[in-house]
């Protein structure tokens, strides 16, 4: 392939297009477990894994490829993130894990799903008159995960945007628009929702409420509570994974269906039916998160591929969503695709998105409400795509529609 060396995993210019495509199929075909030489990032650098068996190999296997070594993310690890699930391996993450579960039980999620159906109605609501250009991003996908997070953690309504400008400083460091004051702005972010996370428990303690941080701050397994430190890691945990990546996955997968109109009309036309294949559709087209990083713990291969105790991997979950050993013409969009057992929340290791089923009732409520009322929907402008190694991203979205009368 011409210009490989060009494409450098590591700079976050290489994704204002959005994911390269062309690149992980290269990778997949020729070198699915290929070496990726960085002077600046995890240097000397890391092995980057693309095919769909091989990510679900490395993910089940803890003991050999670890999140807890040396944390899930290329960068380097802020004090005190050792403490997030993200970056533990069992039975560490096990205990923190099961600690915090309970705030996404079944019967916690569908005692959200009225709110969450209401709040998708009034977001719509808010703009559905409208006869000029809505920024997709801002007015409509933003909106709903910053609600359901304001929900869940009890946070006044008036302060979810906080969360939205936090997430953002955290996410996009390197991003021309997000990312002023790149990554000292991002450290003081993330001081900032820490100090907010300790006042929250703080108040749950003194007053306590029928709430999900009433039940974390008090919770016990095996007569262990989470620490403080524990819980603000785990409120900046659920900021970031539970805002970024389902407001990136409503933002790109709405923007699927305006480069595939055909099935955008497909769609409309029978959403009941529909919309939970799409909804599986956008996740693996979209694959919000686009790598986790783990470290080799003892010599092994993998793909025929000898790896060495220390050495660096990043799993690529875009690269694995678009395996054709695995999914039928993956470079096509089908709304209707099925089966459909993408990664796009992991690759079914004790890793696995802890809000998979919240996030899927949230997109689902979103395109309810979009494709009924606003079923004329289409681009006025061209998307601009977030700048960041982690997230596929997009900061806008240029839209117009019909207004409702």
């Amino acid at each position: 392939m011409q210009g490989v060396e060009t494409v450098d995993l590591t700079n976050p210019a290489t994704f204002a297009q959005g994911p390269p495509h062309a690149f992980y199929d290269w990778l997949r075909e020729e070198h699915p477990v290929w070496w990726h030489p960085s002077e600046t990032l995890c240097a000397p650098g890391f092995w980057v894994v693309t095919r769909y068996h091989d990510v679900i190999a490395v993910e089940r296997d803890w003991k050999t490829f670890s999140s807890g070594a040396r944390g899930a993310l290329l960068e380097d690890q802020q004090t005190g993130t050792e403490l997030m699930m993200l970056n533990q391996d069992p039975p560490q993450h096990t205990r923190l894990r099961n600690l915090v579960a309970r705030a996404f039980t079944p019967k916690v999620i569908r005692g959200l799903e009225p709110h969450i159906r209401e709040a998708a109605r009034e977001i719509v609501d808010r703009v559905a008159t409208r006869d000029d250009v809505v920024d997709f991003v801002t007015d409509l996908s933003a909106e709903l995960p910053l609600v359901v997070i304001a929900e869940l953690l009890g946070i006044p309504i008036e302060d979810r945007h906080r969360v939205f400008e936090w997430s953002n400083r955290m996410i996009g460091a390197n991003d021309p628009e997000y990312g002023v004051g790149g990554m000292e702005a991002a450290s003081a972010a993330s001081l900032e929702l820490y100090a907010y996370a300790q006042s929250l428990a703080d108040a749950r303690r003194q007053r306590p409420l029928d709430d999900i941080v009433t039940m974390l701050v008090n919770a016990e397994l095996d007569g262990e509570k989470l620490s403080d430190v524990e819980f603000n890691v785990f409120v900046l945990l659920l900021s970031v994974a539970g805002n970024e990546t389902t407001r990136n996955l409503i933002s790109g997968g709405m923007l699927a269906l305006f480069q595939h109109p055909e099935e955008h009309e497909r769609l409309v036309a029978d959403p009941e039916r529909l919309l939970p294949t799409a909804v599986d559709e956008m996740l693996r087209w979209v694959s919000p998160v686009r790598y986790f990083r783990r470290t080799v713990t003892a010599d092994t291969e993998l793909a025929g591929v000898p790896l060495r105790a220390g050495d660096a991997l990043t799993v690529q979950y875009a690269a694995a969503n678009r395996d054709p050993r695995v999914f039928d013409d993956p470079h096509r969009f089908d709304v209707g695709r099925s089966p459909n057992e993408h990664l796009a929340f992991g690759g079914r290791g004790p890793h696995y998105c802890l809000g998979a089923s919240l996030a899927k009732v949230e997109i689902v409520a979103m395109f309810d409400e979009i494709l009924r009322r606003l079923p004329d929907i289409r681009l006025a402008g061209e998307p601009q795509f977030l700048q960041s190694t982690l997230i596929n991203g997009i900061r806008h979205l240029p839209v117009r529609f019909t207004p409702e009368r």
